[in-house]
């Protein structure tokens, strides 16, 4: 049909740096949406040609020709389809995050982002010039207007695009995951569009980069703002849409997919954390003490979900402190996922670090040093293990630890990816029967008994900390609302409880500056959101 516009939304996985590598796989989806879909045009995502975010990488000076080295390929290669693509690229020696539109051999349309995000996990303008105008490109009868991310959560780039007569808006996005987006994005994409009075287009990057997530969830929203398709959730896709150029209707060839709940949209998020920087890094597999408490037993399920049993290895490190219960259930999750278990007692390594250290603890008093030092002989097992077959450890502290520095440096922080480290405490509950209510993962009991360290004699985390209802919300309070301490207690929370509580985020900035990344999920993470100072005169009341 002449009148018709097919156009295909490449959600893909792209690995950052990768030049050769996704470009090949943008070619290959082109090829697919020509020849299976008969597509006219190809949609990728922003900066697909590098992958995002490339970081400092965009500072590289061998960047610019490895770009038009994969433009010139495109051009060359590309025949029968149109492409938009997003990449980087100078002009008069000011680098632009761009879309471009590859047509007939030739690059015959570009497009600089015009909104450049500066805040949380972003930081565009380190490196992009901001673009200053929108613009069209006409195909098969279609005036054509393009957006990057950003742009789309901005009115000016539409009211630009409507003024140039656009009849369809195409949205390039690297739009990383956080629980309850999905929602706001389609919130956004209805209004942009009855703005414009123009059907939106917004394809979406999968996969994980570091701490980041990116969920796909593509969407197309017709003129009036009504949702007309969603892509799947946490999988590469290729979907197709018409628009009808005479009568501006827009309709899907697939059926859409549901939008992933809060419990299964987080878990499939940590799921692809863990599968693609394992993947991404050329890591053989992954170890992890399993404790027998619910931390613990969540990584692993996730690590399993994520790898295949096959590629994770647990290892009990009991002590005198641990429960016959611990021992029992970490076996018994063991082989309920089909892991590889081993159990190697650290009695003797603690006797012997004990005898060694007796000099220099000579009329000391026993605290909490004794308990750390149980921590740090199970970190030096699992690193050696790590270091002697190449497995990465996957450390298991929650949002919560972290957040107030409940864990031991050199000792259960020691490993290279803290699969929960963005995940609040009573989240990790929620977590484990959403997992068990898909098949057995975790034995209930880990998810019924109290938490505990076992780390001293009848130990619960309770007698350290606030119960975990109370610490998450003043936890999201304070770490992710930014509310001051005064306003805490405004809420209702306990006086002492707030201020120890933040005080205790405070200083324990110089922990979570040395603990492993993992994966972001809410809207503020430990991480590359939140850039504290460790060395402040800064007090938690204010």
């Amino acid at each position: 049909m002449t009148d018709t516009l097919r156009v295909a939304m490449a959600q893909l996985n792209f690995l950052v740096g990768d030049i050769p590598g996704n470009t090949d796989k943008i070619l290959a989806a082109a090829v697919t949406a020509r020849d299976q879909h008969q597509a006219d045009v190809l949609l990728c995502s922003e900066l697909a040609i590098t992958g995002y975010p490339p970081e400092d990488l965009l500072l590289r000076p061998s960047l610019e020709p490895r770009i038009e080295k994969a433009l010139q390929r495109l051009c060359q290669e590309l025949q029968g389809i149109t492409l938009v693509v997003g990449y980087p690229r100078y002009n008069e020696g000011r680098l632009y995050n761009m879309a471009g539109v590859i047509h007939q051999g030739e690059l015959i349309f570009e497009y600089a982002k015009q909104c450049l995000p500066n805040f949380q996990v972003f930081d565009e303008q380190r490196y992009f010039v901001a673009g200053h105008q929108s613009g069209t490109f006409s195909l098969k009868g279609c005036r054509i207007g393009l957006t990057i991310c950003e742009d789309i959560w901005h009115s000016t780039p539409v009211e630009q695009l409507k003024a140039q007569g656009a009849e369809l808006i195409l949205n390039l996005n690297a739009s990383p995951f956080h629980a309850g987006k999905t929602g706001l994005r389609l919130q956004v994409l209805a209004q942009r569009a009855q703005e414009c009075g123009a059907p939106i287009i917004y394809v979406n990057q999968f996969g994980a980069q570091d701490e980041l997530v990116f969920d796909g969830g593509s969407l197309v929203v017709s003129a009036e703002g009504e949702l007309v398709f969603s892509a799947a959730h946490f999988s590469e896709s290729l979907d197709c849409v018409d628009y009808q150029v005479s009568t501006g209707k827009i309709s899907p060839l697939q059926a859409s997919q549901p939008f992933p709940d809060y419990e299964a949209s987080v878990y499939q998020a940590l799921v692809t954390g863990v599968r693609d920087y394992v993947e991404k890094n050329h890591f053989p597999k992954v170890v992890l003490g399993l404790s027998g408490g619910i931390d613990s037993a969540v990584t692993a399920a996730i690590a399993v979900d994520a790898l295949g049993p096959e590629r994770v290895e647990v290892v009990m490190m009991p002590f005198r402190y641990t429960a016959s219960m611990s021992v029992e259930d970490a076996e018994g999750q063991a082989k309920m996922l089909g892991m590889r278990y081993s159990a190697i007692s650290i009695e003797p390594l603690y006797d012997s670090f004990m005898q060694q250290l007796a000099p220099a603890f000579a009329g000391l008093k026993p605290d909490t040093t004794e308990e750390n030092l149980q921590a740090r002989c199970r970190g030096v097992l699992l690193m050696a293990i790590s270091n002697k077959t190449g497995a990465l450890v996957l450390t298991t502290g929650n949002k919560s630890e972290v957040a107030v520095g409940y864990s031991t440096l050199y000792g259960d922080m020691a490993g290279g990816f803290d699969v929960l480290k963005d995940v609040p405490k009573t989240l990790v509950y929620r977590l484990a029967n959403y997992r068990n209510s898909l098949s057995p993962a975790i034995p209930q009991r880990v998810i019924d008994r109290p938490p505990s360290a076992e780390l001293a004699p009848g130990q619960q985390d309770q007698d350290s900390l606030p119960d975990y209802d109370d610490l998450d919300r003043i936890l999201e309070l304070y770490v992710e609302r930014d509310f001051s301490a005064h306003a805490i207690i405004a809420e209702g929370f306990d006086e002492a409880v707030v201020q120890r509580v933040v005080r205790l985020v405070d200083v324990n900035e110089y922990k979570r500056r040395q603990a492993p990344i993992g994966p972001r999920i809410t809207q503020r993470g430990f991480g590359r959101d939140r850039r504290y100072p460790i060395t402040s005169g800064w007090r938690p009341g204010e």
